[in-house]
């Protein structure tokens, strides 16, 4: 079942969870931007670590050459965050934070007592500084090897297609086939894929997923 709420005004991220409230219950929340793309292969662990050892917020970090296209997190020499700016003119770093959070369930009352921004929005880059001033901000490090794609502009939309089809047509894999990872994590069975295959039958997809049951 895909539960959805209308944001009536772009009105900033963190109204997110305002909107959301009762959705969220009393649980943990992760928020992920719908126009970013992560790749990498350690990645199912960071996202494990993240939420095993959540205290306040975890946020990734991600070492880009455009830094003021993005909110950025600046590090001390020891590695310790210090400071959070959104898409500042002048950047402390090059370390962008990426489009994926983690937060545990009092985010909510955070997010109603963050100011507007300049922009007139509650900025995400707020409640992670909120976050930051308690000292329960963590930041996971996005390394080499690793892609981040943000496809918010044409030319990064056309960046993230053309590393999808490589990758894909070098490998002969899917990127984020969702039956293919529900198969491997006991979530559906061989018959569910062998139905889903027979819808996909006329196209490459349904190719694909017959290959999954096959080892």
């Amino acid at each position: 079942v895909l539960t959805y709420q209308i944001q009536p005004y772009p009105e900033g991220l963190a109204q997110a969870f305002i909107l959301g409230e009762t959705f969220i219950g009393k649980d943990d929340v992760c928020l992920i931007l719908g126009d970013n793309i992560f790749f990498g292969q350690s990645f199912g662990r960071q996202l494990k670590n993240a939420i095993d050892n959540l205290e306040g917020a975890t946020i990734f970090g991600y070492q880009v050459m455009d830094p003021e296209r993005f909110g950025v997190v600046e590090f001390d020499k020891n590695g310790r965050v210090i400071s959070l700016e959104e898409k500042p003119l002048e950047p402390k770093s090059n370390w962008a934070v990426t489009g994926l959070y983690f937060y545990k369930n009092n985010v909510i009352n955070i997010a109603k007592n963050i100011r507007p921004s300049e922009r007139g929005e509650l900025e995400i880059t707020s409640v992670n500084e909120a976050y930051l001033k308690l000292n329960k901000l963590k930041v996971e490090i996005l390394g080499r090897g690793f892609a981040w794609l943000d496809t918010g502009t044409h030319d990064s939309l056309l960046d993230a297609s053309h590393f999808v089809q490589t990758v894909e047509k070098r490998q002969g894999f899917k990127i984020a086939c969702l039956e293919e990872i529900a198969f491997k994590n006991g979530w559906l069975s061989k018959i569910d894929i062998e139905r889903n295959a027979r819808i996909y039958k006329k196209n490459g997809y349904g190719k694909y997923l017959e290959s999954i049951t096959k080892g």
